[in-house]
């Protein structure tokens, strides 16, 4: 996946599963690093420095608009 960048980094899987689903739905070229090695072993995300979501340049500009919309309806307390 040569040329991906780095948009945003998540600490654990479950964080990722919505996102993941509208990612498809979107037809967005996209890859999470280190997404199975802290499936495996949850406590090994901070030693990893997470599961870093990767899109292709020409996508990140959606992804950033996907993220700011999506970020309220996931951290409300």
């Amino acid at each position: 996946m040569k040329g991906f960048k780095t948009i945003a980094i998540f600490n654990y899987p479950h964080e990722i599963v919505v996102l993941r689903h509208i990612l498809d739905q979107e037809e967005i070229h996209y890859f999470f690093e280190n997404e199975y090695i802290i499936s495996i072993d949850p406590l090994a995300s901070f030693a990893y420095g997470g599961i870093h979501l990767k899109v292709h340049p020409n996508d990140f500009e959606q992804v950033q608009e996907i993220l700011d919309n999506l970020k309220p309806k996931l951290f409300i307390v």
